[in-house]
C-alpha cells in the first residue's frame, strides 16, 4: 500500500495518528497543531497578561518539559511578553528526584530560563526518604502532596512571582474527576476541574495550559521534538488511589478515544452545580483553591498510576517505528494492476461532524457554612485552621522521630542542669 498522506497538508507522509481524534498527520503538522491548540487554550481562558512573570513547575518529566518548550515557543511566536522561569521542588528521593533535577538543570540551559530549586529538607527539616522511613510507603503521597503544594507557593513567593503553571494534562484532570465521583466529593471535583486555581487569601495563582492535551500526545510531541526529559517513575507512588481511576479511564479510552475529554467536559458541567460557598469561589467559574490530587498529579511521576509502563512502552514503540521506516519499500497504486489491466481505486474517508458542547446546568441553592481563610500560627502559610496541614503532619513526624546524637547530648545537659538547680534549691530551703 502507498504511504498515507498527511490529512492537513496532503503533501508529507503521515507518521502520527492522534489519540484524540485519530487524525493522521505528518511530524511538522502535528507539532504545529499541538502548539496551536495550547495557544487557543491560553487565549480563550486569558491565562496571562503582557509582562507577567510566570514560574513553570518543572520536575524534569515529560509534562513539565513539554510545557516549558511550548510556552517558550508560543511566547516568542505570538509575542506574549512573558518572563518565564523554572521552579523545581526537591522532595529528597534518592535515585529519582536527584537524577530528574539534573534534567531540569539541562532544560534551564536549553531554554535559557533561570532556575530556582526549593527542598523539603530546607523548608520542613524532612526529606521524603526520611518520611517514608518513618511512616512507611502506604499513605506517603499525602505528606508529599501537602508539602509540595506549600513548597510551590513558598518558592514562587521567594521569586516574587504570583503565577505558577503546572504540566497537568487532560488525563490528570479526568482522573481527578473520576476519583471525586467515586468518593462522592462534588465540591472538590469543582475545584479540580478549573483551569486556574487560587484563593482569595493568596495572591499566587496556578494554571494548567495543557489541560486539554492528551498524555499520549504529550509523549508524541516530546518524542518528535526530541526533548530532553526524565522517564523514571517515583518509587513511592504505585499504591495511590489515582491508579485505580487511571485504569478505568484507559479502559474507556480503548473503546472511545474521546472519553478523556468527555470526562473533563462532564466534570466542568457538574462543577456548575456546586454552590459558590462550597467551591470556595465567588461564582462557579471563578478560581478555587488547588486540591491535594492536583498537586500530587504534577509531581513528575505517574501520579501513582499503576506501574506507569504504558507510556514507556509507547516511547519504545515510537523509536522502533522510526528504525523500521528505513527498511520500508513504497509501492505506488500506479504500480499495481488488476488481472484486467485496471488500477485499483483509492478509498476516501468521510469527515466527522463536530459534537455540540453539553448545555450548562444551574447552580443549586443549598446553604452551606463557609470557611474563613487565615494564616497558620506556626509557619504563616494560608490555612482555614489555626495550624496548617503541613505543620500538623510535621508535628506527628517530629513526635515519633528518633533523637539525633546532638539532641541526646543537649537533652542530657538540660537534665544535668535541672538536677543541679534542684539541689541548689534544696540547700537554700535548708539554710532558711
Amino acid at each position: 500500500m502507498p504511504p498515507t498522506p498527511c490529512l492537513r497538508c496532503r503533501e508529507a507522509r503521515a507518521v502520527i495518528i492522534r489519540p484524540k481524534n485519530r487524525h493522521k498527520l505528518c511530524r511538522n503538522c502535528f507539532l504545529e497543531v499541538f502548539e496551536t491548540e495550547v495557544h487557543e487554550t491560553i487565549m480563550s481562558t486569558k491565562l496571562f497578561y503582557r509582562g507577567e512573570r510566570v514560574a513553570i513547575g518543572a520536575s524534569g518529566g515529560k509534562d513539565s518539559t513539554v510545557l516549558a518548550s511550548v510556552l517558550k515557543t508560543l511566547n516568542e511566536r505570538y509575542d506574549y511578553g512573558l518572563e518565564l522561569m523554572l521552579l523545581s521542588i526537591d522532595e529528597g528521593i534518592k535515585g529519582y528526584r536527584d537524577d530528574s533535577l539534573e534534567t531540569v538543570k539541562r532544560n534551564a540551559v536549553q531554554y535559557t530560563m533561570p532556575l530556582e530549586i526549593v527542598g523539603y529538607d530546607e523548608l520542613y527539616g524532612w526529606t521524603m526518604d526520611q518520611v517514608v522511613a518513618q511512616v512507611g510507603k502506604k499513605g506517603n503521597c499525602t505528606y508529599c502532596g501537602v508539602f509540595r503544594r506549600q513548597a510551590l507557593d513558598r518558592g514562587a513567593a521567594r521569586l516574587g512571582i504570583k503565577h505558577v503553571v503546572t504540566g497537568h494534562n487532560a488525563d490528570d484532570v479526568a482522573e481527578t474527576v473520576m476519583m471525586n465521583l467515586l468518593r462522592g466529593d462534588l465540591p472538590r471535583l469543582s475545584r479540580g476541574t478549573s483551569i486556574v486555581t487560587g484563593s482569595e487569601a493568596s495572591d499566587i495563582k496556578r494554571s494548567k495550559p495543557l489541560k486539554y492535551a492528551y498524555e499520549k500526545e504529550i509523549v508524541l510531541y516530546a518524542h518528535h521534538k526530541k526533548l530532553d526529559y526524565f522517564t523514571t517513575e517515583c518509587i513511592y507512588s504505585p499504591e495511590a488511589f489515582r491508579g485505580s481511576a487511571r485504569t478505568l479511564i484507559k479502559d474507556l479510552e480503548k473503546i472511545r478515544p474521546s472519553s478523556i475529554l468527555d470526562i473533563v467536559r462532564s466534570g466542568e458541567d457538574m462543577a456548575t452545580l456546586v454552590p459558590p460557598e462550597v467551591s470556595g469561589a465567588k461564582n462557579p467559574t471563578a478560581v478555587a483553591r488547588a486540591t491535594e490530587e492536583e498537586t500530587t498529579g504534577g509531581c513528575g511521576s505517574q501520579n501513582g498510576r499503576s506501574s506507569g509502563g504504558e507510556m514507556a512502552d509507547m516511547e519504545k514503540q515510537l523509536a522502533a517505528d522510526e528504525n523500521a521506516q528505513s527498511h520500508e519499500t513504497e509501492i505506488k497504486l500506479s504500480d499495481i494492476q488488476l488481472p484486467d489491466g485496471s488500477v485499483p481505486l483509492q478509498k476516501t474517508t468521510n469527515k466527522k461532524t463536530a459534537k455540540k458542547p453539553p448545555q450548562k446546568g444551574t447552580p443549586l441553592g443549598k446553604q452551606v457554612k463557609t470557611q474563613t481563610m487565615g494564616k497558620c500560627e506556626r509557619c504563616g502559610y494560608i490555612s482555614s485552621q489555626k495550624i496548617c496541614k503541613a505543620c500538623a503532619l510535621l508535628e506527628g513526624l517530629n513526635k515519633n522521630r528518633p533523637k539525633t546524637a546532638i539532641e541526646v547530648e543537649i537533652a542530657a545537659e538540660d537534665e544535668e542542669g535541672s538536677t543541679t538547680l534542684m539541689r541548689q534549691m534544696e540547700r537554700i530551703q535548708l539554710t532558711t
